[in-house]
């Protein structure tokens, strides 16, 4: 079977199961788009590796890598490889000492330990064929959004309306609080201002 490398385009709540988010994968070389539900301490945690934040204590797939990285267990790259009931079943591919080795892994977790050991994820076009989705041409391709969060005492006045100072300020706050949604989303703020 052929494989098809993907890439985390998108990550936000679900519009179809409330309290949970949706990672959206998309083709490195094409247009279908795998929409999966998983819950919010997964979306929590991939968005945390994505924005590179470092958090206070380790999370639960930052032990999981750092116990890796100490028994020099190197991750090659996550496959999901079957699809039953609307559920996604992931293979963690792992190499130590040249020896390759599988493991089994909730679709959601594989994500989040790929995104922080930098390798790809790969499907297969059964997969795609049965849960995917294309792009339609006027949507807009390639960008990706942070977990939205809802509006908590500390977040109260919008962040637009905040100095950068004030930003930096909240940003070691909720960090300090490890509140890693709100982070990724003063950190969107404050790079937004970057760039303009």
């Amino acid at each position: 079977m052929k494989r098809i490398e993907l890439g985390i385009v998108a990550l936000s709540h679900s519009m179809t199961q409330s309290h949970n988010y949706a990672v959206v994968l998309g083709e490195r070389r094409g247009q279908r788009r795998l929409p999966i539900v998983i819950g919010s301490f997964e979306a929590q945690a991939i968005a945390v590796a994505m924005e590179k934040m470092v958090p206070n204590r380790p999370l639960t797939h930052d032990l999981f890598k750092n116990t890796l990285d100490t028994f020099g267990v190197q991750l090659r790259e996550v496959v999901i490889n079957n699809l039953l009931d609307g559920i996604f079943y992931s293979r963690l591919i792992c190499v130590k000492n040249g020896e390759m080795f599988e493991i089994d892994s909730r679709t959601s977790d594989a994500i989040a330990m790929a995104v922080r050991f930098e390798c790809p994820i790969y499907t297969y076009d059964f997969i795609l064929e049965a849960a995917g989705v294309v792009l339609d041409e006027g949507e807009e391709e390639g960008g990706r959004r942070p977990v939205p969060t809802t509006a908590t005492p500390m977040d109260s006045q919008p962040l637009e309306r905040l100095s950068s100072q004030e930003l930096t300020e909240r940003l070691q706050n909720v960090l300090d609080a490890e509140d890693y949604e709100s982070a990724a989303k003063i950190r969107d703020e404050l790079k937004r201002r970057e760039k303009n």
